[in-house]
């Protein structure tokens, strides 16, 4: 199994490490880092750790991150994690990067977060080819709870044509508004 074909299973290792923190430490307990280290069967090293963290005042981050290398110059890291806040408010983040031994690499991440005020999601994505040309893209919607309102924006980078960039706004009704 090569970790260039692969970058999925080590993305979900970071999440599965996250979700295993969380389940292995009881509520309201600090808990040292959880770490690996070691070869693997194709040449290379796989590593990670995970770790909870309670607040003093109910809030908490679980968060968890893998490495592996293949021997052969490709690498990929993957991570993940979540925070609650004491009055309800949360987000989590997941991401990879893969770079291969050509020189071209990628990336991959996404965000949610939301209280009482909101939410947010955001998602994106970048590639690097061999010869050095890149391109990149996110998306992110955000949305108000106290008006209903909500922005969507999207933004695109290539080396050869640039950036672009664009932003929508929509009422509670879902009808386009004068974004402000």
């Amino acid at each position: 199994m090569s970790i260039q074909a692969h970058p999925l299973m080590l993305r979900c290792a970071a999440l599965g490490a996250v979700a295993l923190a969380a389940s292995f430490v009881t509520a309201g307990a600090e808990a040292g880092p959880l770490r690996y280290r070691g070869t693997n069967a194709e040449g290379g090293v796989s590593s990670g750790a995970m770790v909870r963290r309670q607040g003093a005042n109910g809030g908490n981050l679980v968060r968890g991150r893998a490495l592996g290398t293949d021997g052969q110059g490709h690498g990929i890291v993957a991570s993940g994690a979540r925070v609650t806040g004491p009055n309800g408010g949360m987000g989590a983040r997941a991401g990879s990067t893969r770079v291969n031994a050509d020189g071209s690499a990628s990336h991959q991440s996404g965000l949610n977060a939301a209280n009482a005020k909101g939410s947010v999601q955001s998602s994106g994505s970048a590639t690097r080819d061999a010869a050095g040309n890149l391109s990149q893209s996110r998306s992110t919607t955000a949305t108000s709870n106290v008006t209903g309102n909500s922005v969507q924006t999207s933004s695109s980078y290539d080396s050869a044509t640039g950036l672009t960039r664009s932003a929508t706004c929509y009422n509670a009704a879902g009808a386009v508004i004068a974004c402000r």
